[in-house]
């Protein structure tokens, strides 16, 4: 069974860093895609950023586009994908989720294409 954890989480002052890790565990395929979203009170869980398992191709919303920068290294049954967050803003605070969905012959940060999800992890970013 497919699990994923999160952890990196914390409170950063405005302009930080904070890198958030997803450790996926429990895999038995070899093309799949991680993404990695977020939720803020009172609204919709939004995609920020994924990455493929074979072409390592990566995808970013506009709104952390040049601030975040998503990686993997995996094994066959595991894999680790990092979230560096450079610049944090307020308006970056919300649970993070990572999410992993098989197949990757597109990148997506549409949240209904995944199939496995994470605990989350609380950033906050004070101004």
């Amino acid at each position: 069974e497919v699990q994923l954890v999160e952890s990196g989480g914390g409170l950063v002052q405005a302009g930080g860093s904070l890198r958030l890790s997803c450790v996926a565990s429990g895999l038995s395929l070899d093309d799949y895609g991680v993404g990695w979203f977020r939720q803020a009170p009172g609204k919709e869980r939004e995609g920020v950023s994924c990455i493929s398992s074979r072409s390592r191709s990566t995808l970013y919303a506009d709104s952390v586009e040049d601030r975040f920068t998503i990686s993997m290294s995996r094994t066959v049954t595991k894999a680790t994908v990092y979230l560096q967050m450079n610049g944090l803003k307020p308006e970056d605070s919300a649970v993070y989720y990572c999410a992993l969905r098989p197949g990757s012959d597109w990148d997506s940060l549409n949240r209904n294409d995944y199939r496995y999800w994470g605990q989350g992890t609380q950033v906050t970013v004070s101004s």
